[in-house]
């Protein structure tokens, strides 16, 4: 695992570049906000479909991320659905499997903790076909996150609550203080044997958060636009 001394960064998780439901200019005017010495940790499913042609928009956002290397560091951290991406020019962006900071957070995907989407393959297949039905009849388009919220909210409870307790096993014997994923689209930030456990959602369903790290604090914190924009002219 890395192990990098990082006092000033902030954590985002499962932007899903390539879907449309992704809130582009929310996180652009988000990241343009940023202070230069803040590092920018994108952890995991940053992009969809590793394997689809995205569109110019979509080819802008991976354009931004790369400019964004050259202004303040950047660190990719692979998750399950942009675990085979490769960009031709990744500029300067790092590309990890995970992260430590010192022992103070680490820093996952998440998807290597779930097993319950692995062992539910014929009702995930199931909902999402369901979901196309309901695109197909004019329902208004969410990710299907979003709709397991609503409909399957027992197996996604299932879902967060697995990914969870083995986040905190793994920071535990890694002696980690806290632990931050993605993957369950769920945010979250509770205590668990010791460890804190930080989910920090997704960008394709409102309220979108982020992880605020400095030398002293740790904050999953909601991106509010207003708000952001007085910080960010201060």
């Amino acid at each position: 695992m890395a192990d990098l001394d990082i006092d000033n960064a902030v954590v985002v998780s499962d932007l899903h570049i390539g879907l449309p439901y992704f809130r582009k200019s929310a996180f652009v005017h988000f990241v343009s906000g940023l202070k230069k010495e803040t590092a920018l940790i994108l952890n995991g499913d940053i992009v969809d479909n590793p394997y689809q042609q995205l569109k110019p928009e979509d080819e802008y956002m991976i354009d931004f991320l790369r400019e964004q290397s050259f202004a303040r560091r950047v660190i990719w951290i692979y998750g399950n659905h942009d675990e085979n991406f490769r960009m031709s020019d990744p500029g300067q962006i790092e590309f990890l499997k995970h992260l430590g900071l010192g022992r103070r957070l680490m820093i996952v995907h998440g998807d290597d903790f779930d097993q319950v989407m692995p062992r539910s393959l014929w009702f995930i297949r199931l909902f999402k076909l369901c979901h196309r039905i309901r695109r197909s009849l004019g329902a208004a388009p969410v990710h299907v996150a979003e709709l397991a919220k609503r409909w399957a909210p027992f197996l996604y409870r299932v879902l967060t609550e697995e990914v969870k307790k083995n986040a905190v096993d793994c920071a535990v014997g890694g002696g980690f203080e806290a632990i931050t994923c993605g993957h369950t689209h769920y945010p979250e930030d509770s205590m668990c044997e010791g460890v804190r456990y930080i989910n920090t959602g997704s960008w394709t369903e409102e309220p979108l958060h982020y992880l605020a790290i400095s030398a002293n604090t740790i904050r999953l914190v909601t991106y509010d636009h207003d708000v952001w924009s007085q910080q960010a002219h201060a």
